[in-house]
């Protein structure tokens, strides 16, 4: 829309002779490429990053801790926020090819890795890229529906006095959230949905911090310290079992921290000067810092209130404690963040397929044409009737996947294990070494493929831990008959 902007804009300069703008760098409605002005800045960014990590992944973290124990538990989160730190910062460089300041931008992952890449690269990292986004939009409508059962279930474990064990399906909640994401994906473009990030970050920090509180209330309460170094005990778990539950945790931290997938389009947002490489750095280092001190709080006081029986789901699994108002409120808060961090993710997936449909069917208007419906005191809403039906489809497929998939902890490691190797190291490593030039077999190219090589070991072990308990959770599975 921007570029259209543009022409149309020289197209009636040249024809009124009026006043003197191009669409360049220094004017003050464009920005160098001729599109709107960005005006993203530092804040935004940082609500843009918390909104995507500080998502589903935080209430898994305890579970995943009570696997490795009280001293790899930790250790392995501290490595995950330091790699995603520094790999994200590798992957910032690369938003414009060239020159930092000045060179093209990339506005996508994908045109990163095209414009650094080529190749057969590019078609395998949006392949990735774009599975992903779907997988996670996946792995959300089941969190959102696990938390809203959660509040039910509390109300009526209450108003029993605990008698009745309140079983409950999980599918209306899910269609719920699906009807909810509807009318949200409707928004045309990322940089319009920055006051959903804002809202979705504030209720990230309202379930964590409640989720601490609780952790913290109940270490105080019994007056010590459950866990052990290593971890969930063999004897409670076979040996087997241990391996593929360590292995499924770090697939659920690697998730937890995953949002390389879409930091480029998050920086695509930002304003500059200063230059948009500077400004994501920095909010990148703010974002980690903030969401490994809540991950490290959550994580480590779920572990000590609960210890080997740490629940795959905090707050859900907190269950049926008092205060329970207190849990609803936690679990509202989860899903009202879930319905901002699924836009997040899924506006790059969306933006795509309407960017190919477009290019390929040009002429047409069920593609291409907005209708503009008037909003009383308001601007009018332009409405595109293939971007209506896309989205609502897209949704509606997702609902159903989460509906016939409602295992919460195996997608969310199976995801994390899916992502983090190829978006979050792999290419980035390779983008910044043909950006920077470094030779083949320096120091430095020697210390990033070793890098790249530990996650890539993680990732395939992560990944064969969620399959193993996918295979689990799928003998005793009945679909759409899931109750809780």
């Amino acid at each position: 829309m921007g570029e259209n902007a543009a022409k149309k804009y020289h197209h009636h300069q040249v024809n009124d002779l009026s006043i003197d703008m191009v669409p360049q760098g220094g004017s003050k409605c464009f920005d160098d490429d001729g599109r709107l002005k960005r005006t993203g800045n530092f804040w935004t960014a940082s609500s843009h990053i918390i909104t995507a990590v500080i998502g589903s992944g935080v209430l898994s973290l305890a579970w995943a801790i009570a696997q490795l124990g009280w001293i790899a538990g930790p250790a392995v989160m501290f490595l995950f926020s330091f790699v995603i730190y520094y790999t994200s910062s590798l992957l910032a460089d690369c938003y414009r090819s060239g020159d930092p300041a000045t060179g093209k931008r990339n506005y996508t992952y994908t045109d990163a890795v095209r414009s650094n890449l080529g190749g057969v690269k590019v078609k395998v990292c949006g392949l990735i890229q774009y599975l992903n986004l779907f997988g996670v939009a996946i792995g959300y409508t089941i969190a959102a529906s696990i938390s809203m059962m959660a509040v039910k279930r509390s109300n009526c474990f209450h108003e029993s006095g605990a008698k009745n064990p309140c079983h409950i399906s999980s599918n209306p909640y899910m269609i719920m959230f699906g009807v909810a994401e509807i009318v949200f994906s409707q928004i045309p473009d990322f940089d319009q949905i920055w006051w959903l990030s804002i809202v979705a970050a504030i209720m990230s920090f309202t379930y964590s911090g409640i989720g601490l509180g609780l952790g913290i209330a109940k270490v105080a309460e019994s007056g010590n310290i459950r866990g052990s170094l290593t971890g969930i005990s063999i004897g409670t778990v076979t040996e087997t079992q241990k391996i593929w539950r360590s292995f499924q945790a770090l697939g659920n931290i690697a998730f937890a921290y995953s949002y390389s997938i879409i930091l480029i389009e998050i920086q695509d947002t930002i304003k500059s000067p200063p230059s948009e490489a500077k400004t994501m750095k920095k909010a990148t280092l703010l974002s980690v810092v903030v969401t490994t001190a809540f991950y490290m709080l959550c994580g480590c006081f779920g572990y000590a209130a609960f210890g080997d029986l740490a629940p795959g789901n905090l707050l859900t699994g907190f269950g049926f404690y008092n205060p329970f108002w207190l849990l609803d409120i936690a679990n509202v808060a989860i899903v009202i963040h879930l319905v901002g961090a699924y836009q997040v993710y899924c506006q790059p997936l969306f933006a795509f397929i309407e960017k190919w449909a477009s290019e390929r069917w040009s002429d047409s208007q069920f593609i291409n044409k907005d209708i503009e419906v008037p909003i009383p005191g308001y601007r009018p809403f332009n409405l595109n009737l293939f971007r209506l039906a896309w989205r609502s489809a897209f949704v509606v497929l997702t609902t159903i996947i989460a509906m016939l998939l409602p295992f919460f902890n195996d997608v969310v490691g199976l995801l994390g294990a899916f992502g983090f190797w190829p978006l979050t190291v792999y290419f980035p490593v390779e983008m910044y070494i043909v950006q920077k030039k470094i030779p083949k077999w320096s120091t430095r190219w020697l210390c990033l493929q070793i890098l790249s090589f530990a996650c890539l070991i993680i990732s395939v072990a992560a990944a064969a831990g969620s399959i193993a308990g996918v295979v689990l959770d799928l003998k005793v599975y009945k679909p759409f008959k899931t109750s809780y």
